[in-house]
């Protein structure tokens, strides 16, 4: 790992009390990932959610779900972090 990768998650470790392992348990589950499928989604929303220690409302998660699962997300940074604050 370099050290930028080590920075980074430190970082994550120490601001956000994200653990690396998790972060690499996440990036694996989306390899193969059928982001059509609704159950796939869901459960990655949710996996993401837990990593992340930040409750998804039902309302929420169902809206991201739909978004993900129509390809129907915004691909702009400033689009896209309203729509997940909303």
């Amino acid at each position: 790992m370099s050290n930028f990768q080590k920075n980074i998650f430190d970082h994550l470790q120490n601001k956000a009390n994200i653990n690396p392992e998790d972060v690499y348990q996440v990036a694996d589950s989306v390899k193969n990932a059928d982001f059509s499928d609704e159950k796939v989604v869901r459960r990655l929303v949710r996996q993401l959610a837990r990593v992340a220690n930040k409750p998804v409302s039902k309302q929420k998660e169902d809206k991201i779900v739909e978004a993900i699962v129509n390809q129907n997300i915004p691909l702009d940074m400033n689009t896209l972090s309203k729509y997940f604050k909303g």
